[in-house]
């Protein structure tokens, strides 16, 4: 399967884990195509002044990359300032967010995969 670029399904998430304004979602992987490894694999950009709120995962994790802008990580209530070429890790049990504080997009690749242990 080749997914050609464009043609991604998008979203938009008005406040995410009640962050503010909205962020956007390109889905990289949809049902099935997780094979019951994970349940998210998305570009997501988050424009000026928009964020995904604290939240905890529970039973699985969830890996940011940073491919461009910078911002605010929360990372279990430790604000962190995050660049492009970064790569968070939110293990099971712990939480996080992202603000975007700056003036250009941030884009990122998220991954949440189960824990199988």
């Amino acid at each position: 399967m080749i997914k050609k670029a464009g043609s991604l399904k998008k979203i938009e998430m008005k406040n995410a884990q009640g962050g503010l304004n909205s962020i956007f979602a390109d889905l990289i992987l949809e049902g099935d195509e997780f094979n019951k490894a994970g349940r998210l694999f998305n570009f997501v950009t988050f424009p000026p002044n928009s964020s995904i709120g604290y939240h905890v995962h529970e039973n699985e994790s969830e890996t940011y990359v940073i491919l461009k802008g910078h911002g605010i990580y929360n990372d279990n209530g430790t604000e962190v300032e995050v660049k492009a070429g970064d790569v968070t890790v939110c293990p099971p049990g712990e939480g996080h967010g992202l603000y975007n504080n700056s003036d250009e997009d941030i884009v990122i690749v998220a991954l949440i995969m189960f824990d199988k242990r």
